[in-house]
């Protein structure tokens, strides 16, 4: 897989850490947990979606943009993270937030991410949810081209196989730091929602015949839909590498059963999962994505899905200012 073919903007804080978690390990009684901090990638607070723009605005600056437009929920860790980056690299930026929730909390609709997308200068339009929004952000493209602009779209979660290539990389890497800590790994876990994340793992796994075993834990879609939707950006992913034919549909795994009432929508788990690492390990995770896949991951162990003594690393997506949006989730807390 030849990567330094394709043009990028190297902005991630990289490698991101790969780190013990021995109290979480000792909570669960399961197997040794590990931590890959993709929140720490160091771009408008870190998180997952910094590798895929390093790929994403490598592509929109060969094509010329002046403005960058892309869509998310109203708490979107991808919109804070791209307006970011088109403030350092100088681009306007428009930002389409849906309102997958229809939570009506102040916090939720003004604080968190969505303050700062506005902090770093983005255009923001709320759109309702439902919305068909790649065909909202096709029609603010043409809008934009008529007025002499030259804009480039980026799809929700920056999940194309351009994005895609960014966790690529990251498997890259992480392979690297398994073999440098001489650390057999029985299966990495992580959020999985747009599918860009897991899609580039998976094709950077099976591309370099690592054997790594990938687990998606739903935030949005049923498990057929969810696998479907990264078996087919992988295979697109790997078509772009040049290695076509390297991802099996097997390894393509995602358990939706944490999803709770919906996208954005707390569960008790994603609220156990946060309090358990904020006090076990001092390591914040988001309400949205990274609090759900620490549930499924929590359950999965406490069920011995994951045995004691095997190896599993949980990809931290980052996200952890979007808690500020969900403070209503976590009020009752009590002090250990």
């Amino acid at each position: 897989m030849k990567l330094t073919r394709f043009p990028r903007v190297r902005i991630t804080h990289g490698p991101t850490p790969l780190e013990f978690m021995p109290r979480m390990t000792e909570a669960l009684g399961g197997p040794n947990l590990y931590v890959k901090r993709d929140d720490c990638t160091g771009l408008g607070t870190g998180g997952n979606k910094t590798r895929k723009l390093e790929f994403l605005m490598a592509d929109a600056q060969r094509n010329q943009a002046d403005t960058i437009i892309t869509q998310g929920a109203t708490q979107s860790n991808h919109a804070r993270q791209t307006v970011a980056i088109a403030a350092r690299m100088g681009m306007k930026c428009e930002i389409l937030l849906e309102d997958r929730t229809g939570s009506k909390a102040e916090n939720y609709k003004r604080s968190g991410n969505v303050f700062l997308d506005h902090l770093y200068g983005a255009n923001v339009q709320e759109l309702p949810g439902g919305t068909d929004m790649n065909a909202a952000m096709a029609h603010l493209a043409e809008e934009l081209k008529a007025k002499g602009r030259k804009p480039y779209i980026i799809p929700g979660g920056g999940s194309n196989p351009i994005g895609a290539l960014g966790y690529v990389v990251c498997a890259l890497e992480l392979v690297d730091q398994f073999n440098d800590q001489g650390l057999a790994v029985d299966c990495v876990v992580h959020a999985t929602g747009s599918a860009g994340t897991q899609a580039g793992l998976v094709a950077g796994f099976e591309g370099t015949r690592s054997q790594i075993p990938v687990l998606g834990i739903g935030v949005r879609a049923a498990q057929e839909a969810q696998e479907t939707s990264v078996y087919n950006l992988a295979v697109k992913t790997a078509e772009l590498l040049g290695v076509p034919g390297a991802v099996a549909r097997d390894s393509v795994k995602a358990n939706c059963d944490y999803v709770g009432g919906g996208y954005g929508v707390p569960t008790p788990g994603m609220v156990e999962a946060v309090t358990m690492m904020a006090r076990l390990e001092g390591i914040l995770l988001d309400p949205v994505y990274s609090g759900k896949g620490m549930a499924g991951l929590i359950d999965l162990c406490r069920k011995g899905h994951f045995k004691k003594g095997q190896n599993v690393v949980f990809l931290h997506t980052g996200g952890a200012v979007a808690l500020y949006g969900y403070m209503d989730a976590f009020a009752g807390l009590k002090p250990l």
